[in-house]
């Protein structure tokens, strides 16, 4: 008899767009990851999502200081957060965005939904304002020393040592993170979410949900002190969606980012005729939603967000699944011990499997943080997974190759045995459902030191040796071959890319988990290759030296940001006349300019596109730098720079002189 397939979807807590995946964030996606592979493993249908986190304040912020748009800054980052996490094996279904129409049409429906059921009021309050920069500071650009323990450096919604909420103007000694100085406090209007409306409702949910107790203590510490509405705005200037009805309210990104994993659904929905958003997420769902998240966000997906859901007439989260944060070497991350390490950093000198298997063999169902000791990640990996579970194959496979022309026996040496490890497979799959990947590990690791203490037992390399036992030798590598292949199937949803490499020597097809307990008889297989390598102290130490310099480097960029004026008066400013302007054909946002120098012209590619028409620019008066060295495009030859302010985009305005200057004369 086989389990009734489940309908289940994954979600990971969505990367926020400014910023390179690292260490700390893989805990959750491999966690998650591994999840939902075996979910489909056991063959049930399991969808898989992510998105973008792509509003706030810190993504204006950031995309401004870089010249570039918000949507700009998104795309990009999100590009390469992506690329880092599928090489690590994370395998989505769907990765989108927050700043989508599906997610737009999502918050838009949330929002009415809840509005007409009378959840949502207005309020005048008091916000924190920085005259410096001329703008509300959301809380999180808020620091000061916390009301409650006294911790220093903390921010203005949450504090990081004890737990405690609060608001911005709660802190002792506040100040802006943006300019340094002490917030003033002005009045707004914002948009307030009736949480406390849903503590009975919660409180029904957070039983059904299951969730671990380290989850459910922390519970009882905030619904002991009340729960508190939700200020669900933000003042102009804002990245986001705006509020309907209103000319200078933003949605708090907060909002609109837990349904990003909706939107990011209803994406899919769009291309999987298999998949029907409304019985995934209307009220009386019987299918299966969870959540996978840090323990810093278990505020929001614990209370606010099933309050959300509930108000709104959708469906709750069946759970929540809060893990702890990654230390390393027991410290936290440090750029200054080169141990806070980009995932980018890692795939340059070490492969993916090595830290899957590694956090694998740490996580447990609870909110502990864990710790990757580098050289202990070193000693494991090299034991585990080369000294014995690539061993089993790599003493089997050679044999069968050349001495039996890549033909497995058609029975088992050791039937007891096989059947000995594979009766695990349900404590194993028990493991892997409670997200007990330590426990798993453990168990998997035990057999297949059960199986390398059978292989030399039997010594296949000297009954090969010996006329009358050579024969034998096919059925004790057929053994220990099948019990690799069993181990390997156990630990897909761990080890994907080496699985796939598995299933090519015994030219199977992707495996189910089922197959675990039928071995592979009197079939070829292909000739063996190299399934993992041993991770060398080389490798680890030339990976935390580059996290080092790259933070050296940008240190050091940082301090270059100012110049002397000797370095100033290097500059060799000219007026110029544009004489020929014309867009560069296979470029989005560069024109060719033909500039006159008075006694040279120079071939300029400037990225003014989305500002001027190329028509318009000839004949007028620009600034140039005429002593930049030529730098080679893909286009052609750039022989110098215009000078340009403005954010970007289409709001960049050229540096022009009056028409009585002639072209070649200096800028003073």
């Amino acid at each position: 008899m086989t389990d009734p397939i489940r309908k289940i979807m994954v979600s990971s807590a969505l990367p926020y767009a400014n910023g390179s995946i690292h260490m700390g964030h893989l805990v959750e996606y491999v966690q998650s990851d591994i999840w939902a592979r075996f979910q489909k493993l056991r063959g049930h249908q399991c969808t898989y999502i992510c998105a973008a986190d792509a509003h706030g304040t810190p993504i204006m912020i950031k995309a401004r200081e870089q010249g570039v748009t918000p949507e700009e800054l998104v795309t990009r980052v999100a590009a390469e957060q992506h690329e880092d996490l599928k090489a690590f094996g994370i395998a989505f279904d769907n990765f989108h965005t927050t700043h989508s129409e599906e997610c737009k049409q999502i918050v838009y429906r949330i929002y009415h939904a809840l509005k007409d059921a009378g959840h949502i009021y207005t309020k005048v309050i008091e916000q924190a304002y920085d005259e410096q920069e001329n703008m509300f500071l959301p809380d999180r650009f808020v620091c000061g020393t916390c009301p409650r323990c006294k911790s220093d450096d903390q921010y203005g919604d949450a504090c990081e040592a004890c737990g405690a909420t609060y608001a911005p103007n709660d802190l002792i000694d506040p100040i802006s993170v943006l300019s340094g100085r002490k917030p003033v406090w002005k009045n707004s209007e914002h948009y307030f979410f009736r949480l406390s409306n849903f503590a009975e409702r919660l409180r029904t949910w957070i039983k059904s949900a299951e969730l671990h107790p380290h989850i459910t203590s922390k519970l009882e510490e905030w619904f002991s002190a009340g729960l508190q509405d939700w200020d669900i705005s933000r003042d102009a200037p804002y990245f986001g969606f705006k509020i309907p009805d209103t000319d200078d309210k933003y949605f708090y990104v907060w909002l609109d980012a837990p349904i990003g994993y909706l939107a990011s659904f209803l994406h899919l929905c769009a291309r999987r005729e298999d998949l029907d958003f409304e019985a995934y997420w209307n009220a009386d769902s019987a299918n299966e939603v969870y959540h996978f998240i840090g323990k810093d966000i278990v505020y929001f997906h614990t209370l606010f967000w099933p309050a959300v859901l509930d108000g709104a007439g959708l469906r709750m989260p069946t759970s929540v699944f809060a893990h702890g944060f990654l230390t390393v070497n027991g410290k936290k991350m440090s750029k200054s011990r080169g141990t806070f390490i980009k995932a980018r950093t890692y795939l340059d000198n070490l492969n993916p499997n090595h830290l899957r298997y590694y956090y694998a063999a740490k996580l447990g169902p609870g909110m502990d943080d864990i710790d990757l000791n580098l050289d202990d990640f070193r000693a494991r990996v090299n034991s585990d997974l080369i000294g014995k579970l690539v061993n089993i194959a790599s003493r089997c496979a050679g044999f069968i190759s050349k001495r039996f022309a890549g033909k497995l026996a058609t029975a088992l040496d050791d039937e007891a045995l096989f059947s000995e490890i594979t009766a695990e497979s349900e404590t194993i799959a028990e493991h892997y459902e409670k997200r007990e990947y330590s426990k798993a590990m453990r168990i998997i690791m035990a057999s297949a030191d059960k199986a390398n203490r059978y292989i030399e037992s039997k010594k296949p390399w000297l009954m090969i040796k010996r006329e009358s036992q050579a024969d034998d030798v096919q059925a004790v590598c057929t053994q220990g071959l099948n019990l690799f292949r069993t181990l390997m199937i156990y630990l897909t949803p761990v080890l994907p890319a080496m699985a796939s490499d598995a299933q090519k020597l015994f030219r199977e097809e992707p495996w189910s988990w089922s197959q675990a307990a039928t071995p592979l008889l009197g079939q070829t297989i292909n000739r063996y290759e190299p399934l993992l390598t041993r991770i060398e102290a080389t490798q680890v130490e030339r990976m935390v030296e580059q996290s080092r310099q790259t933070v050296e480097k940008a240190e050091a960029a940082d301090e270059s940001t100012t110049i002397s004026i000797d370095d100033f008066m290097k500059v060799d400013l000219r007026v110029a006349r544009i004489t020929h302007a014309e867009a560069v054909e296979g470029a989005d946002k560069l024109l060719r300019l033909t500039l006159d120098l008075g006694d040279e012209t120079r071939n300029v590619f400037a990225g003014i596109k989305a500002a001027y028409k190329a028509e318009d620019l000839v004949g007028r008066h620009v600034i140039a730098v005429a002593n930049l060295a030529p730098r080679k495009m893909r286009f052609g030859v750039s022989e110098g720079m215009v000078l340009a302010s403005g954010p970007g985009g289409s709001e960049i305005f050229l540096l022009s002189v009056d028409d009585g200057a002639s072209p070649g004369m200096r800028v003073k």
